[in-house]
This record gives structure tokens, sequence and C-alpha cells, in this order.
């Protein structure tokens, strides 16, 4: 029986509004230890903000702090899993798109976890998990 990401994913994850301060999301990630939060709005996911996001669209581009959202540093788009697809199927989205976290949402189109390297290496066999590192970092080479 293969394993699915909901025996894996992170369940209960948070998502901010998109008019949510750059600061307020820079204590919560602080206070939750994590590194990114999706963002939506009208009930549907639209963007992600990552720590990176923060840094490179933010503080780097010169932003004012206190008046930059998460509109204003988001990743807009949202790449997600399902969360009865397998982790095989998880992996090859996050190794195509090159991303550490995934969202992942149910048949009702709600989000119902995150997905992260640290999920998968407790889930998958260690070469799969080998391989997506090597795949999302090949970038950073």
């Amino acid at each position: 029986m293969k394993s699915t990401v909901k025996t894996a994913m992170h369940k209960g994850a948070e998502w901010v509004g998109p008019q949510t301060p750059v600061t307020e999301l820079a204590k919560k990630m602080r206070e939750l230890d994590i590194g990114s939060i999706p963002v939506g709005e009208n009930d549907r996911l639209i963007g992600m903000v990552t720590d990176r996001d923060i840094i490179c669209r933010g503080v780097a581009n010169g932003g004012d702090l206190n008046k930059l959202t998460a509109r204003d540093v988001m990743t807009k788009g949202i790449v997600y899993c399902r969360d009865h697809d397998s982790i095989d199927e998880a992996l090859g989205i996050m190794e195509s798109k090159q991303i550490r976290r995934l969202p992942v949402i149910n048949d009702d189109k709600r989000m119902v976890g995150i997905l992260s390297f640290g999920d998968i290496s407790h889930a998958a066999p260690a070469k799969l998990a080998g391989e997506l590192m090597a795949a999302c970092s090949a970038h950073h080479e």
C-alpha cells in the first residue's frame, strides 16, 4: 500500500488574507517556526509568502515593511496537491516546481494541511526523499 499525502502532511495549516501586514507574517512565521504561509481570499488560495519572499520582494526592494502586505510580497498562484494523492505524486509536483512546501487540499477544495520536506523524509523511502532534496536544491548551485 502506498503512503498518501494525508498520512504524511502537517494537518490544520494556517493561512492569511492578502491584506495581512508583512510584519505580522514575519511574527507568525517566527512563533510557529515555519518558513511559508499560504494566502487566501474569498475562500480560495491565491498565493504563498515565504521568508525568502519577505526578504527579496520586501527588504531588498527597499519597501517600507510597516506598509507592505502579503499581497505585495507573495508568490502569486498556488501549487498544491490533494490529500488522497500518493507521496510519489506529491514528490513529482515538488520536484517539477522546485518547491519545498506544498499546500494540501481535500475534495471540497479546502486546505487541510501542508506537506514539507521533513514530512516526506519521515514518510517516504530515503531514496525518494534524497531525490527531492537534490531536485529542489539544483537551482541553487
